[in-house]
């Protein structure tokens, strides 16, 4: 006997995995409020916009995480947010500073409801991956974080915005008592990706040399990482962090194959051809994603 399914929000809906993970809920028959922030046209937000005047089941609000009542009006009757912030413009010092108030006010707002229950975090391996001694450690996974003394150092500014928004969330979500889960995304891919989605793919790939080296660069397909959000919010069991990623880059031809994929954003030489054969050691571990792509999440 079916059931219906609960309302459910994703904020922001017009950035790229938002987008994807916005499809997936329509497609498995939920009720979404796409709630997208007001900071200039794109190809997404049309999109939204379209799909909203034949879908009954969707329906778009206009948010700025800087108000925090314009989250809540986009909460009201929510059960679940999928809370996925991703900067339109290139990462610097000041959006991170932006992006981790977004991300504070996104949960502080959901703790205010009384109809969300769980929050599913959009993060990124950049949050874990960034330290002095990365290449010392034989297993990297949830219980690592990047370091953001280093990552200022660095100026790796989108590392730095993911680990501080995330370490916030998390920090605000257990002061409130939220149920939250978050999933930390490699490198996303995927269809039009760098028509769509290109400063984050660009930011993401800061230090791409050193990631690939140290066997810690690692992509994952958007249709994938929409899945993986859907089912860490269905199944109850789900807990902290979620390494997710496809495929670990560590081999010239893999990190080739990988530049190829996102042309033009990334150029290579004419008739480039693989010179070398070493093979870095992969040290991302995703032990948890297994179980939850299988079903069993611990």
């Amino acid at each position: 006997m079916d059931y219906e399914k609960p309302v459910v929000c994703v904020l922001d809906a017009s950035t790229y995995v938002g987008f994807w993970i916005l499809k997936g809920l329509l497609s498995r028959g939920y009720s979404v409020h796409a709630a997208i922030q007001d900071n200039g046209e794109t190809e997404i937000k049309k999109k939204i916009k379209d799909m909203e005047k034949v879908e009954e089941r969707l329906s778009v609000f206009t948010v700025d995480v800087m108000d925090y009542h314009s989250i809540l009006l986009a909460l009201k009757g929510c059960s679940a947010l999928f809370c996925c912030l991703d900067s339109p413009d290139a990462y610097d010092e000041v959006m991170v500073d932006l992006e981790v108030r977004g991300a504070i006010n996104v949960v502080e707002a959901s703790a205010q409801t009384q109809s969300v229950e769980k929050i599913i975090f959009t993060s990124s391996l950049t949050a874990a991956v960034w330290k002095e001694n990365i290449s010392s450690e034989k297993d990297v996974d949830e219980r690592s974080w990047s370091n953001k003394e280093f990552c200022r150092k660095m100026k790796l500014w989108y590392a730095l915005s993911k680990t501080q928004s995330e370490q916030a969330a998390w920090a605000l979500a257990m002061d409130r008592m939220l149920n939250m889960v978050s999933i930390n995304a490699g490198l996303v891919v995927g269809p039009g990706v760098t028509q769509q989605n290109p400063l984050s793919t660009m930011s993401y790939l800061n230090g791409a040399d050193q990631m690939y080296e140290n066997g810690v660069l690692a992509f994952v397909d958007v249709n994938f990482l929409a899945d993986v959000h859907v089912r860490a919010f269905e199944d109850r069991s789900t807990c902290g962090r979620y390494f997710c990623f496809n495929q670990t880059v560590n081999t010239e031809e893999e990190a080739v194959k990988l530049a190829q994929s996102l042309s033009p954003l990334i150029s290579l030489p004419p008739r480039y051809e693989c010179q070398g054969s070493e093979v870095y050691a992969e040290r991302l571990r995703t032990k948890k994603l297994d179980k939850l792509v299988e079903g069993t999440a611990y």
